[in-house]
């Protein structure tokens, strides 16, 4: 069997980042430019998965925050205006449930992590093309990719928690 070659489908997912501030609440936040795709053999096990985001496309809903985001402080997106994926395995658990494991780059730091692949199924568009879908979950920890600014509460604690989760909403399309 040939391998199959897929790209994301910006127009139906989406890229989307949560963070405790202030340890009372969540800030929600998104990538809104990413790119990305897979080629896979026989079926999704074992799928080559790549993706990169646009910094600059960072998206809280608050512009002050956003170019502070954008900044030196965290993720410096003069220097560093992306941040890519390349996977080392993507292997089922149970059920439709996978684990994508790779290298994550933020800020020029290279780490590996670990996120859970859910499968939400494989369906014909309107135009005959074949699209699956997946939600990707994970938490990062922020500071491991050099992102440490934070800022201490009047009555101590830490303004922002370390942990980061994603999700990312993706579906894929056959080319």
């Amino acid at each position: 069997m040939h391998a199959k070659k897929w790209l994301i489908d910006k127009d139906h997912s989406d890229v989307q980042f949560k963070i405790k501030h202030m340890v009372i609440s969540t800030v929600t936040g998104a990538f809104n430019n990413f790119q990305g795709g897979a080629t896979t053999e026989n079926n999704m096990e074992h799928a080559e998965v790549h993706f990169s985001l646009d910094v600059n496309s960072i998206d809280t809903n608050q512009e002050e925050r956003d170019a502070h985001l954008r900044s030196a402080d965290f993720f410096d997106a003069a220097q560093f205006p992306t941040i890519t994926f390349e996977s080392h395995d993507f292997r089922k658990i149970k059920g439709n449930r996978y684990v994508l494991t790779g290298n994550l780059t933020m800020k020029g730091i290279t780490k590996p992590v670990e996120l859970v692949a859910e499968y939400g199924g494989t369906a014909p568009d309107m135009h005959g093309k074949t699209k699956i879908g997946f939600e990707v979950t994970g938490r990062i920890s922020r500071w491991e990719f050099g992102l440490t600014y934070n800022a201490v509460m009047e009555a101590g604690g830490l303004i922002l928690g370390e942990d980061v989760m994603v999700e990312a909403n993706i579906q894929l399309v056959q080319i």
